[in-house]
């Protein structure tokens, strides 16, 4: 005799729980409606209905047990493990199409309402210090008018689509099976004397207002749920929820990488050359920086802590001061005269170009 267990799966001293669970996941996978023309699979299929008609029926099951059942005997409907589960096994491997035929429950299912998005545009100021935040949301909410029925005096009658079942059942082969009315949606009832403010509808539209409270450290595209803030349910499903997205601009002085800030400080040459002390902008305000002599071109310095605050923490980043050495792009002769001077001290060639020195060169000749 086959050994039921092994074909399902599960262990001798299994629950009814885990028996049930194991044959549907077995009677899913090897259903002939996923195995077209799968000669083992059908095998199988009728080897897992026959374990389970005999294991789900606690006396079969003592039988068995005890060995004094005889395989493929007293089986349920067209060798499945019960009607019921079969109908559930049915309903997951079509989507639930056929609404309730299987002994499932009739109506409408609750369903819950869609999301919402809100984006929002802050500075980097408001991301550094965290800002709260008044918005508008257009949302849907079942009409106060109403409660939510569509009925001006709330009251309905059965649907004359489906006669108040809520589904319209019809033959599909060997099955009776049923799909949900389109009429009343599954209710089984319809409105006849329509609500005004939302017109037999049940939901009206409105402008919600809150205030988000967006806190200190926040990045781009970061978001927030705010719960229940979305669209109304259907058939006394909860609401959805509000999804508020961050959008940091772009700031004119400082640029960002994380929670470090980044800032361009222009110096002259002498300024790199000899050293100097400047006034540095921060998020935080004004700060001293001593800039130390022969300072080169896009070398940094770090302001600890004066960056973004780390989302959560209590800790900032840094502040990234880049030097920028900014050239002279004219000069007068005598700024001229000094720099040809300081070029000889130090060994450096002075080219030569431009109409000025090619006159230089032609008085220098001549005298």
């Amino acid at each position: 005799m086959r050994d039921y267990y092994e074909t399902l799966g599960v262990s001798k001293d299994a629950t009814q729980e885990e028996i049930k669970k194991a044959y549907r996941q077995l009677a899913l996978k090897f259903h002939p409606d996923r195995n077209h023309g799968n000669k083992e699979a059908e095998e199988k299929f009728k080897e897992i209905n026959e374990a389970y008609s005999c294991l789900s029926d606690p006396d079969k099951r003592a039988q068995y047990d005890g060995g004094g059942f005889s395989a493929g005997a007293g089986q349920g409907f067209g060798g499945f493990g019960g009607f019921s589960d079969f109908g559930e096994v049915f309903e997951d491997l079509f989507g639930g199409i056929f609404g309730g035929a299987f002994g499932g429950r009739r109506g409408p299912r609750p369903e819950r309402g869609s999301d919402l998005r809100y984006d929002v545009d802050i500075t980097l100021e408001e991301a550094a210090e965290g800002v709260k935040r008044p918005i508008k949301i257009p949302r849907t909410v079942n009409c106060a008018e109403c409660r939510g029925t569509g009925s001006r005096t709330g009251k309905t009658t059965p649907c004359p689509g489906c006669r108040g079942t809520g589904s319209i059942r019809y033959q599909q082969g060997f099955f009776t099976v049923s799909r949900t009315c389109g009429k009343c949606q599954g209710t089984g009832q319809v409105v006849t004397d329509p609500c005004e403010r939302c017109r037999g509808t049940g939901k009206v539209k409105v402008e919600r207002e809150l205030t988000i409270n967006i806190p200190a450290g926040v990045e781009t595209g970061m978001r927030f749920r705010v719960t229940g803030e979305g669209e109304a349910g259907s058939h006394g499903g909860p609401p959805g929820d509000l999804y508020v997205v961050v959008e940091v601009k772009e700031h004119a002085e400082f640029k960002r990488n994380g929670d470090d800030i980044f800032l361009e400080m222009p110096l002259s040459f002498v300024q790199a050359a000899l050293g100097t002390e400047v006034e540095i902008n921060t998020l935080w305000g004004v700060e001293r920086l001593h800039v130390p002599p022969g300072t080169q071109p896009g070398q940094t310095f770090k302001l600890r802590g004066k960056g973004m605050p780390r989302l959560g923490r209590k800790s900032k980043g840094d502040q990234v001061v880049v030097a920028r050495v900014m050239v002279p792009t004219k000069l007068t002769d005598r700024q001229r005269e000094i720099i040809e001077e300081y070029a000889r001290e130090t060994g450096e060639a002075i080219p030569k170009h431009g109409i000025r020195d090619k006159l230089r060169g032609i008085f220098a000749a001549g005298s």
